[in-house]
């Protein structure tokens, strides 16, 4: 599929059907990720793959929004290794987590395969639940799998604003 097809058609699924990932499409979609750019190339993205029924059952303790999705990946990062940018007010963990998750989401699309980007949750509740280290901070998850048949995007999915209103020349 081409590049601006996946960008066109990705819609967040809210409904799957179950099935875990194909081990082969997930490697493609984990490889994305670790190919995406970060900060000074630290690569502080830590992704945490839960497929087992003990793993979701702790996913569903903190998020309705799991949607029935057989794989969720779980992005976190090492607060620990970050870039700390000029004028000390920002680092580089959230926006390297954001773009590796990204590429993900676009390389699942590309490989046929249904995702959503869930932030409804309480991370440090999550850290606890999946006993991630003290250092690592989650982002976001990320629900894959395939969607269910009666699965459509949400009615608002093609609306957009028109490029004028969201850039500008200087």
């Amino acid at each position: 599929m081409d590049f601006f097809e996946v960008v066109e058609n990705r819609y967040s699924c809210k409904k799957f059907d179950g099935r875990p990932v194909e081990p082969a499409q997930l490697q493609r979609i984990l490889e994305a990720g670790r190919l995406a750019p970060t900060a000074k190339n630290l690569q502080e993205q830590r992704i945490y793959v839960v497929q087992s029924a003990e793993g979701l059952a702790k996913i569903d303790k903190v998020t309705p929004c799991r949607y029935g999705a057989g794989t969720v990946l779980v992005v976190a990062f090492d607060k620990e290794n970050v870039f700390t940018y000029p004028g000390e007010q920002r680092d580089s963990g959230i926006e390297d987590a954001s773009i590796v998750a990204t590429h993900m989401l676009l390389a699942a699309a590309a490989a046929g395969v249904d995702s959503c980007w869930v932030n409804f949750f309480d991370p440090e509740l999550l850290a606890k639940e999946l006993s991630l280290p003290g250092n690592e901070e989650i982002l976001m998850l990320l629900d894959l799998g395939y969607a269910a048949p009666d699965t459509r995007p949400l009615p608002n999915h093609t609306r957009r604003r028109e490029l004028a209103e969201t850039v500008s020349y200087l």
